[in-house]
Order: structure tokens, then sequence, then C-alpha cells
């Protein structure tokens, strides 16, 4: 007997469904509490999908609902449905899958997929075969529907289909969609297309078996006049691309040309599939060949596609000039993310290289439109290309760019301006003998009188900030800093934040540079302060923080900090506890507090406490929600990760200084518990604290080593690579603070060490901090130590070949010289390896180039001069004059 609805029953689903369609909150509170009472009676789905699929004359929006809200309770439990229940919903969803409505059909596609996720692939063995007949419907209707489940399938199981779970039904489906290629609707070529594209990416067997006939296909509807056809034809060459290049090759040149044609299509998501096309083709080796003969014209088209549309212009009110008085909504502003605290060593050849995750440059300042589009998808393409063909790109480029900056049209001169920036990067060698003219015209295009011009400007000259501090200071930085400075106090918030972010990254550069105008660059960033509205604020933090750490203690002047820190201190005091806003303030004052060093003394007071309490708050509110988790919230860990920075920036700065703040506070019990922290960025930062406080008050934290030791041990786990950076640097640390009380922890963390610093693929930054700490650990303990010499020498030797002369190097360095001499045997192997790094050294202090010159010649006298000769002749020839010049052999 077929379940029938109770009409009374029938009535109060329809009127909850009606009742959820309306705005005010009370009845929308209402409706969650009927449909969680509803939800107790086992048939109240089988109404659900009795009102979708049988209730006719009902209004469409209500019956689609009615899926929805199913949709949701399978979501939820859907194991929980009695068997009859289950039954009936799945076998309405077959028999009504070509339902005359689209938006019915949709909904029913969308209850399928779901059931589907839930693990009844395995469960329903009629569904694939079932959905797949009805492909072969005369009735247009079934035939959509059963395709849109099928998408929808695909695109949610793709992997389970691909597997042996299910029998490998993609051998019977693939070969079934590719025939729909040709079918007369354009709605199911595209749905044909959507679904094989979902195995391109996974190489799925089936598909690989048939990729032949497949890009065949992909050819036969290259011209079809239907967008989305198109759209789905480009998103499937681009993949392939990436997975299976090899087949494309062949025919290599008509795609390149189909792709140019595409890239221009008058609708702009078909135009943005194809634009992905040069990015990724950018990536492939073959990319600098197969492309070379077409520059001459995907250049013009790649420029023509990085202007603004009309739609863009609208939507970034591109005719507002002055927005500076407006409040920012709270979705303006991005989520912001702290990175936490990481040791690094300084590195031979100017500036610490510690850039391992360069953050993408490519933002121009198109924010609000962060959604992809076809404007950044031309410049990023262009970007990379330049990367790729560098200089040879300029010959097609300079004669359109000249028209281009120079136009009296704005939206062509400002993507004249974008074309500019995105070359700089790989074609700036090329671009050197046409900057002393471009840069002077950017500048003056900082004062255009439209917003978006102006703002471009900013970006651009930001990507050429490394050329102009390379210039004499008046010729270029001076006026660039001047206008800058200009655009930072703009009345446009759009233009500060660009000239805010441009000055941050010429801050970078210039480092010292900025020292003469320090004064006037201040007073610029204080009188931000009281014009910016929230969101600026925040990138305004960065670019003080910026300025303190590129121009660290010359910013310890009475009258600088008269002008910077009232304001600061202002924003602290106003902001609460619990404001996200803290975070970019800390990070901030973590700068100035190093840079100031003593200077920070009157303002370190409250800033402790303050990062103190933070950390306390965080971690008994931790332990709350660990104990109830169903009556409190998480904690945001980011506050206490921030306030543990800050607290190593006033370690750092303040040094010996900070004794009496640590000695008043309970800051040593608080960082035994956030070492022990779950969250690997809790513990990454309190090891660069306790390595802080190990350098600036040794005597707070000597109480705390023997329950410290074993956590330092524990964390030394190359998977989390920051964590056990930070907690190798601090037993370095450690070590020279305790001598040989060091004794009893060696057996703790040296066989970690050892292991790390031997393993294939270990970052570089990591691996000179392990060879730091592992020879700081010798010059302490040497008798400890010296056994494993041979076990590690050789790699130690060549981590720390490139880092600058400095303390940390030396006391390596002292710690090897003495694990020799106890242990001489075990360098014997390697002995070219010492050497070489021993060459490293610019100007060692006396007494360290005494012990190199024991061992050097100790190691000679013990061979015999012959033998010397012959060990010697395997030297590069620069080592060889190095040694011979320093130490004499």
């Amino acid at each position: 007997m077929e379940w029938q609805p109770d009409e009374q029953g029938l009535q109060q689903v329809l009127q909850l469904l009606k009742d959820s369609q309306s705005p005010n909150t009370v009845t929308q509170r209402a409706v969650q509490q009927k449909l969680e009472q509803l939800n107790q009676f086992p048939d109240f789905n089988n109404y659900l999908i009795f009102v979708l699929t049988r209730l006719r004359t009902e209004d469409e929006p209500t019956r689609s609902l009615s899926g929805l809200i199913l949709k949701n309770n399978v979501k939820a439990h859907y194991q929980n449905f009695p068997q009859g229940v289950a039954d009936f919903v799945k076998q309405e969803c077959l028999n009504n899958i070509g339902d005359p409505s689209p938006l019915i059909r949709a909904t029913i596609g969308i209850l399928i997929t779901t059931i589907a996720s839930k693990g009844e692939l395995q469960t329903w063995p009629e569904l694939l075969p079932q959905l797949c007949n009805l492909l072969n419907s005369e009735d247009y209707n079934t035939c959509e529907g059963s395709f849109g489940a099928l998408q929808k399938i695909c695109e949610d199981s793709s992997e389970l289909l691909d597997s042996d779970a299910l029998n490998r039904p993609l051998n019977i489906m693939i070969p079934k969609f590719l025939q729909f290629f040709k079918h007369c609707s354009p709605k199911i070529r595209s749905h044909a297309i959507a679904c094989v594209n979902q195995f391109i990416i996974g190489r799925a067997q089936a598909l690989m078996d048939n990729i032949d006939t497949f890009i065949e296909s992909l050819f036969a509807l290259a011209a079809d006049e239907d967008s989305e056809v198109r759209k789905n034809v480009c998103r499937a060459l681009v993949m392939l691309l990436e997975v299976r290049i090899d087949r494309l090759i062949p025919h290599m040149h008509s795609i390149i040309q189909y792709m140019l044609q595409r890239t221009q299509d008058p609708d702009e998501n078909v135009a943005l599939e194809a634009c992905e096309f040069w990015l990724t083709l950018a990536e492939q080796p073959i990319c600098k060949e197969m492309l070379s003969g077409h520059l001459v014209q995907l250049i013009p088209i790649l420029v023509n596609g990085m202007k603004y549309s009309e739609i863009d212009i609208i939507l970034l009110k591109g005719d507002v000039e002055e927005d500076e008085a407006v409040p920012d909504s709270d979705q303006d502003i991005k989520p912001r993310f702290h990175k936490s605290r990481t040791v690094t060593l300084q590195h031979e050849g100017g500036e610490d290289e510690e850039d391992e995750d360069i953050e993408d440059d490519d933002d121009d300042d198109d924010d609000t439109l962060s959604d992809w589009n076809l404007r950044k998808c031309s410049a990023a393409a262009l970007d990379v290309l330049a990367n790729v063909f560098r200089d040879e790109l300029l010959p097609h480029l300079l004669p359109l760019l000249k028209g281009l900056l120079f136009h009296p049209d704005w939206v062509i001169k400002e993507s004249g301006i974008l074309v500019l920036g995105a070359i700089a990067e790989g074609c700036m060698q090329g671009m050197i003998p046409y900057l002393p003219e471009l840069i002077p015209h950017l500048i003056q295009c900082l004062c255009d009188k439209k917003a978006l011009v102006r703002s471009i400007a900013c970006w651009t000259l930001s990507r050429y900030a490394h050329w102009v501090v390379s210039q004499p200071p008046d010729s270029y930085l001076k006026p660039l800093m001047t206008e800058l400075l200009k655009r930072i106090l703009d009345g446009n918030k759009r233009v500060q934040e660009a000239a805010c972010s441009a000055f941050a990254t010429l801050e970078e550069e210039a480092c010292t540079e900025l020292v003469p105008y320090l004064s006037f660059i201040l007073d610029t960033l204080v009188f931000a302060f009281g014009k910016y509205q929230h969101k600026n604020l925040l990138i305004l933090y960065d670019a003080i923080g910026t300025l303190a750490d590129s121009v660290g203690h010359h910013l310890n002047q009475p009258e600088y900090i008269q002008k910077l820190m009232p304001p600061l201190i202002a924003k602290w005091n106003e902001l609460k506890d619990e404001d996200k806003d803290l975070f970019p303030l800390l990070e901030c004052l973590s700068s100035v507090a190093t840079a100031l060093q003593s200077g920070f003394l009157p303002y370190c007071e409250p800033v402790y406490q303050r990062c103190v309490t933070l950390v306390q708050k965080t971690l008994a509110q931790a332990m709350m929600y660990n104990q109830h988790p169903d009556q409190y919230e998480a904690p945001d860990k980011d506050f206490m990760i921030v306030a543990l920075d800050l607290l190593s920036g006033l370690a750092e700065g303040l040094g010996a200084h900070v004794e009496q703040l640590v000695a008043r506070s309970n800051i040593m019990t608080l960082l035994f518990q956030c070492m022990q922290d779950t969250m690997p960025e809790v513990r990454q930062s309190s090891f660069a604290l306790l390595g802080d406080l190990t350098k600036a008050c040794f005597l707070h934290v000597k109480p705390c080593i023997a329950e410290f030791m074993p956590i330092l041990g524990l964390n030394l786990n190359p998977e989390f690579i920051s964590v056990c950076n930070n907690a190798t640097w601090a037993i370095g640390e450690i070590s020279m603070q305790m001598g040989a009380e060091m004794q009893p922890y060696v057996g703790m963390v040296l066989p970690n060490l050892v292991e790390i610093i031997n393993r294939p693929n270990t970052p570089k930054t990591l691996l000179e901090n392990t060879a730091i700490t592992i020879g700081r650990l010798g010059y302490v303990c040497p008798q400890e130590v010296a056994p494993q010499l041979q076990h590690f020498i050789r790699p130690w030797c060549t981590s720390l070949r490139n880092i600058r002369d400095n303390e940390e190097k030396d006391s390596a360095f002292r710690g090897i010289c003495v694990m020799i001499g106890v242990n001489p045997a075990g360098v014997v192997q390697d002995f070219i390896f010492f050497c070489d790094a021993v060459a490293s050294w610019v100007n060692p202090k006396d007494d360290l180039r005494d012990m190199f010159y024991k061992i050097l010649h100790g190691f000679k006298d013990q061979v015999g001069e012959e033998n010397w000769q012959q060990f010697s002749e395997q030297f590069p020839p620069l080592l060889k004059e190095r040694l011979s010049a320093c130490y004499g052999v």
C-alpha cells in the first residue's frame, strides 16, 4: 500500500513552508522550533518529498523549499530515516527527475547527490544505471534533469566513482557522456562536458582510455554558439594542459589560435576561462617554444583585457573621488592572519633572504572586486609570461605602452600603468633604460584627478622600488617619497590604502636611506591616524611597524618618540581585550619596541602587563572550554600568540631592562602552559619568547630548566617546521647560559638534532638553526657531543657556510673546534668540508682564528706534506687561495 499524506498533516507542513518565507525574525524562530518538533515524526520527510514531487498545485518556490528542508534533514540525520521513508524518498526522486519545472528538477538533483554522498552510492545500486538510462529519454526535461543530477554527483563524488568500491561505473558513464557532446540542446551539451571535466584532474582511468575521443569531441564544439558550452570547452582544455599536455602538443598551434579568439569572447565568463589557459601554459616547460611565435597576437589581447570594465567602475565607485569621511562597513575588512615569529639568521649578500612564502604582490588594488575577473587574470598572465620570456616580451609591449600611458582616456591610461607594474618583475633588466623617463611620469600620475589612476600608480611604483632606491636619492627616492606621503593623506580611501601598502614596500627596500626624512615621514603617518577609517588604520599600523623594522635604532630619538608613541598608546588604551584590531597594533608595537630599545622603557609597563593578561585570559578560557565544551566557547588563540610575540619584541628591545617586569609577573608559569598547547602556532611563539627571555634575564628562566627541557626535546619534530625551528634556537640560547650544567639534558635533545640535520629536504632555516645549536651544545658539553661528530660534521659545515659572521656563528664554530680537539678522528673523512666552512669566515675574532689555525696545521702535520698536497688539489681555486692567504696552508 503506497504511503498517502494525512490532509491535516499536509496543511500543517504547507503552513510551515509559507511561514518560513517570512522576513520576520520572530516568525523565523517559531519556524525553527516547529521544524525541530516535526522532525520527531518519522514520516515528516515523506510529507516534504510529497510536496516537492507531487503537489503541483503549489507554487514552485514553496515546493523547492520543501526539497531543500528535506536535503538538510538528509545531511543531518539520514542514518536515522526508517527504511520505508528512505526508500520512498529515493523512489520519488527518480520518478520525478523530469519535472517540467527547471527549479524543481534542480532541487531533486541536489537531493539525489546529497543522499548519494551520505554513503548511499554503494547502497543505491540502481541510481547510476537508472540516471544513465534516463539520458536516452525522448523527453527533454527527463534528459536534462538526469544530466543535472549526474553532474552534481560527478562534482561531489568524483573519487568514489573512479574506485573499485562501485565496480568502476565510469567505464560506462564516460563513453555515454561523450555521445552527448553532439546533442542538439546546448544545455545538455554543456552538462555532458561539465560531467567529463570532473575527472580530468584526477586522471580517471576511464577518461584516459578515451582521451583522444574526448579531445576530438572538444575540438568539434570549438565554435559552439552557446557561451556556457564554450566556457566548459575552455575549462577542459586548461585542465588537460595540466595533466595531459602530451595529447595536446600535436594540436597546440590550433589550440593557441582558438584560445586567442576565446580570450576576446564577448561573454566575459568565457574570456576569463580562456585567459586561465595562458596562466597554466606559462607554468609548463614547453611554454617558451610553443608561444614564441604567438606573442605578437597574445600580448595586445592580454593588455586589452587589463582595462576596467564599465561594471567594475560602477562597483568600485570609480566616480566617487572623496570618501574618506564615510565609515567602513565590517564586510569591507578582510580577516587578518598573524604570522607567528620565526627565528632566522642573517645571510651573506645583503638582506635576510627569508622570503620563502612570498606574499602575492599581484593584488593590484581592486580589492573590492576580490573575486577573480578578466582584468586580474590578464594581469597575472602577463606577469607570469614576463617571468618566462623576460626581455623578449618588450618588443611586443613597448610600442603599445607609449600609447596607453599618455592616453587622454583615464581608463586606458590606468590599464597602461597596471601593465607596467605587471611586467616589473620579469622585464626589470630590459626596462631599466626607460625608467628615468617613466618613473617621473608615474610620480606625476600620483596627482591624477581620478582616484583609480592615483591608486594604481602607487602599486606600480612600489614594484620598481628596488630600482628607485638604487639611484642617487635626490633623483627619484625623494620626489617619490614626497608624493607617496601626500597620497597617504589622500581624500580617497582606496588611494590611502594603495599608498600605505606602497610606502611599506618602499620602506623595506630603502631601509636606513629613510633616516634623513624620518621627521617628515612620522608627521604624515601620525596625521593619518586622526584621518583614517577603520580598514586603513590596520594598514597604517603595518606601515609604521615596517618603518621601525627598516630604520631600527635610528628611531630612538626623543623627538621621534614624542611624535609616534602618544597616538599609538592612545589607540592601545582605546581597544578592548577582545577586539581583533589589537593584532595589527600589537605587531606594530612589537617592531617599535625592538627598534626603540631603551627608548620604549617609559611605555613598557602597561604594554607588558596587558600582554600577560591576554595570555592568562586565553589560557583560562581554553581550560573552561576543554572541561565544558557545551557551555563555553573555544577561545581565539591568536590573541595569545600575538601577545607572546609582543613580549618577545619587548625582551629583545629592552634586554636586561625587562628583568623587573618578569620578576613581578607569573609569565614563566604561563609560558610552561603555552609550550604544551595543542596548537602549533602557540608553541612556536612560546619557544621564541623562551629564547628571548633566556638572552635577556636568564636568572628567571634557570629555575624552570628541569621542567622546560623535556618539552623542548619533544618539540624537535620537523613535521612542524617553525615549532621545531624555534625550539632548536631556544635550546642553543639556553646552552650558552647554562654552560657545563647543560650536561644532564644533552641526551634529551642531541639524537633528534642529529637526525634533523641529516634529513633530506629540510628547509634551510631549520638546518642553520640546528647546526648552530649542535655547535653550542658541543661548546658547553664537548665530552657528550664530540663522540657523534662524524654523524653530523658534513651537513653541519655545508649549512653554515652561507651565514654571515655573527655571535651565533662564532659560538657554534668554537664548539666545533673544541669537539675536534676531543675527537679528531670524527672529522677526518669530511675534512674538506671543514676547510670550506672555515674559509666562509670574513673576519673571525683573533682567538677563534687561532683555533682554526691550529686545527688546519695540526691536520697538515699529521698527514705530511706530500699527502696534504694531494688532498688540497681537490680544493676549488677560491678555497685554496683563501686558506693560503688567511692560514698559510
